[in-house]
């Protein structure tokens, strides 16, 4: 009898402390899931400022070939890169240049006058910028020069004007010799006869520029003059 008391004794004490247990580990997770965890931000981020970006000019740092060419044109021309000057070229020599990728401006000038043109470079593609045809027609001579612009009789006197140009880069002290030809007939003979006259006319010329210079020939005495087109010889400038 009393073993079976302290059987039921130890079972019902068994069965208090695993209630106990029980509860304890109910009330610790309960707890634990009502604990509210607020997270530690350590990433720091990288400031920018977008106006400094846009800003910014990105090039290649590739370049590209280029000749600049003025064919037969007889001058030594200075050359231009946008407004940098790069060098000479001559009918002889072209000028080959390495540029920067991207659009450029070419310049030759002659004398007074200059002459642009607009080429893209790229990389490892050759340009080729030839002004020949553009010296041609609008500068139209490449060396200091005169000519005859215009001449007429008048009784024994012939009377001829002369065009001084100056392509070059400064002012020149130009001159030339007027010759002409003729025949008449003599006053006394009444014979024909041939002669020639000529004449040395000068001007001082302004660089790229042009001047204007008039002439009399002075002609033997008689009548019926034949004359030949009047001729320039001995241009000089210095």
């Amino acid at each position: 009898m009393k073993n079976i008391v302290l059987i039921a004794f130890v079972i019902i004490i068994g069965l208090i402390l695993a209630t106990g247990c029980v509860g304890q580990i109910k009330h610790e997770t309960n707890e634990t899931l009502n604990k509210t965890v607020t997270p530690t931000n350590t990433f720091v981020p990288i400031s920018s400022n977008a106006s400094n970006v846009s800003n910014i000019t990105i090039t290649s740092g590739l370049k590209g070939p280029l000749r600049v060419s003025i064919g037969s044109w007889d001058a030594d021309l200075p050359v231009f890169i946008d407004n940098t000057s790069v060098g000479t070229v001559t009918h002889s020599k072209p000028l080959d240049l390495m540029l920067e990728e991207g659009k450029h401006t070419v310049r030759v000038c002659a004398g007074t006058i200059c002459l642009d043109e607009d080429v893209s470079i790229q990389f490892a593609r050759q340009r080729l910028v030839d002004f020949e045809a553009r010296l041609l027609n609008e500068v139209v001579f490449s060396q200091p020069t005169a000519r005859i612009v215009s001449y007429y009789p008048s009784g024994d006197e012939f009377t001829v004007t002369v065009e001084f140009i100056n392509p070059s880069e400064k002012e020149l002290a130009m001159s030339a010799e007027v010759r002409l030809s003729y025949t008449y007939i003599e006053s006394r003979s009444n014979n024909r006869v041939g002669s020639g006259a000529q004449r040395i006319v000068t001007a001082n010329v302004k660089s790229g520029a042009r001047a204007m210079q008039t002439v009399d020939l002075n002609l033997a005495s008689g009548y019926s003059y034949v004359y030949s087109i009047p001729t320039i010889s001995g241009i000089t400038s210095r």
